[in-house]
């Protein structure tokens, strides 16, 4: 007799194996660095490759979901993620560990608007907004936990950049074997014409926007998304370098810590304040987000490992804020029919954040030094958060609908 697997867990549980391995090589870079002889533009190329393939999926693949239904999306993600993680482990020179992070990129964009949409259909309460925080802090949770996990295995075990990606080979093979035993409720199972045959309009880009009264609401908390991937992907990919003069300690294990206590604590942060009022999350997020551009950019010159940790908490604060605050609006301002479209989308402009200011900075990195670079970059980020905030204090209040 078979046994019935619960499904919610288990989608949580394949998102957060999913997204670990996305962040996995953060600590790593430095180990890259120094066996490939890189250069800081080729290690945010090489973040950002990832980012283009998780564009890529949310802009080309993002109708999947609805199309067939989200857990044999979540299913084809997962194991092209894992295919991901397996091939970065054994990568020998930049192309081909690239190419695995573009790879990694597209499974991660199946994964997240998949099981996404699958918590909230899973979702028996019918609170959105708790819905949006619990998909939020499984995203921070398992994005924090890869690279805490990888600096771990990578300061004390041998081979290092193949060692580092079992624990999430492991983690990914239980997480596929689960959800090949779960049954879903009727409810849980909508899809569009499942058996018509797939089409170009089902890959088509398409970026969804919601009713006209709602655009600036929208677009605000797109841009919250924009801003908390931008200052985290800061983190994620130039921090080990960084961090070396502000910080007595190093390593991987060191600037992995660094990445995964601010997603532990961006989940904390938003476990708190899911019952707080969406507007005075998202405005508390930007000023945050503000505030830790300041502490970094003055840590540049002063190199006060206190300074450091008060920048890494602002910005796990603003981290949290920011993203529980963009979902929330993500759920209130769309409808069942439309919200995976909405979704893509307001992932596409988040992706966006990591994507035009990292790759900005990796140049201006070569140009005129990193520490010039990580000014300019927190200027513009301080600004930008500081103006958005200031919207979002004269913008009016959303309804909180109900499902």
């Amino acid at each position: 007799m078979r046994t019935q697997w619960t499904p919610y867990p288990w989608v949580c549980f394949s998102m957060c194996v999913g997204v670990m391995g996305t962040a996995l090589a953060s600590p790593l870079y430095p180990l890259y660095q120094q066996a490939w002889g890189l250069q800081p533009s080729h290690i945010t190329q090489i973040f950002v490759a990832y980012m283009f393939g998780a564009l890529a999926s949310l802009l080309f693949l993002g109708r999947l979901t609805d199309r067939f239904g989200f857990l044999p999306v979540l299913r084809s993600g997962l194991i092209l993620m894992t295919a991901g993680v397996l091939a970065s482990a054994l990568a020998w020179n930049v192309a081909s560990f690239a190419v695995c992070r573009f790879v990694i990129g597209i499974a991660s964009g199946l994964i997240t608007t998949s099981a996404s949409v699958g918590m909230t259909r899973l979702n028996n309460s019918g609170d959105l907004q708790r819905a949006a925080a619990t998909t939020s802090l499984t995203i921070a949770f398992g994005f924090g936990l890869g690279p805490v996990v990888g600096g771990l295995m990578a300061q004390w075990l041998p081979a290092p950049l193949q060692t580092a990606y079992m624990p999430s080979l492991l983690l990914s093979l239980l997480g596929i074997y689960a959800l090949f035993q779960l049954r879903l409720p009727e409810s849980a199972n909508t899809v569009i014409a499942p058996n018509q045959p797939l089409s170009l309009r089902d890959v088509r880009p398409s970026i969804s926007q919601p009713r006209k009264p709602f655009l600036a609401h929208y677009a605000l908390g797109c841009m919250a998304a924009f801003s908390a991937f931008g200052m985290f992907s800061l983190f994620a990919s130039l921090a080990p370098s960084f961090m070396e003069h502000m910080l007595p300690w190093h390593g991987p294990a060191v600037s992995g810590l660094s990445i995964g206590i601010i997603l532990f604590l961006s989940a904390g942060v938003q476990l708190i304040a899911r019952p707080y009022a969406t507007k005075s999350v998202i405005i508390t997020g930007f000023f945050a987000l503000t505030l830790s551009n300041l502490l970094l950019m003055v840590n540049t010159f002063v190199g006060s490992p206190w300074l450091f940790a008060l920048s890494v908490l602002t910005t796990a604060a603003g981290h949290g804020l920011c993203n529980l605050a963009g979902l929330s609006v993500v759920n209130k301002v769309s409808k069942p029919v439309s919200r995976t479209g909405l979704l893509s989308t307001y992932l596409v402009i988040g992706y966006l954040g990591t994507i035009v200011p990292i790759l900005g900075l990796g140049w201006l990195s070569d140009s005129i030094g990193l520490t010039r670079a990580l000014v300019a970059f927190c200027v513009c980020l301080g600004i930008l958060t500081t103006l958005l905030g200031l919207m979002c204090m004269r913008a009016r209040v959303l309804p909180t609908p109900r499902q």
